[in-house]
């Protein structure tokens, strides 16, 4: 115990810095997988072939090769040096998008072709359908693919270890590596993980259920 009293500062922070990155980086997935997939179900040209091989190639490759492009290639390549709370966030954000797009675009394939119809008949143009019936419909047919995706994604920050960040991972590898308490440290890994994840879960299976009462009414 009285090892960990004397790292905990270390770890809070650490834990604090994946969090954050984890937040942002789904919340930006989010908005540009929406955009993406009302892009790609609008077939606007250029920019849906476009959309569609991001998603391809982010949903095909893994989070290790981006990172190591963005944070070694990129300063040898362009001369562009990031730093790594910058290249995590992006990285995640990049492969985050590919994910939501085609979890949002699974769940507007599901809306009712008549509700679209209709939307149109009353003068509805591209932008206002996307809102008032797109958005919200797709939305909650996917969220058990979005719940699932942002799960994912937080455990994916585990990966960062690759670039020697210093996200709580890394964190944990290192001081095993100098300092040894290896049950301890792992302990305090686990613990940090699941503080984030079991709670994520039940929030989920409540958000579940009421989509599934505002759709089906029981």
């Amino acid at each position: 115990m009285s090892y960990l009293q004397e790292v905990y500062p270390l770890l809070q922070s650490a834990f604090w810095l994946t969090l954050k990155i984890s937040f942002w980086g789904i919340l930006n997935a989010f908005i540009l997988g929406m955009v993406m997939s009302i892009i790609i179900f609008y077939r606007i040209p250029i920019l849906s072939q476009i959309f569609n091989g991001f998603v391809a190639f982010f949903r095909n490759t893994p989070l290790l090769l981006h990172l190591f492009f963005l944070y070694f290639g990129f300063p040898r390549a362009f001369g562009i040096v990031m730093s790594f709370e910058t290249t995590a966030l992006i990285g995640l954000s990049l492969l985050g998008s590919a994910y939501m797009a085609e979890a949002f675009k699974s769940g507007i394939q599901r809306i009712a072709s008549s509700q679209l119809d209709s939307g149109k008949a009353i003068g509805l143009n591209p932008f206002q359908l996307a809102r008032y019936i797109i958005v919200p419909q797709a939305f909650t047919y996917s969220v058990p693919a979005i719940g699932a995706n942002c799960i994912f994604l937080f455990k994916e920050t585990s990966v960062f270890t690759a670039i020697a960040g210093t996200d709580i991972t890394t964190v944990v590898i290192n001081l095993i590596s100098n300092n040894g308490h290896t049950n301890e440290n792992l302990l305090f890994l686990v613990i940090a993980y699941a503080i984030v994840i079991i709670p994520f879960t039940i929030a989920l299976t409540f958000i579940e259920r009421r989509a599934r009462y505002a759709e089906f009414g029981a």
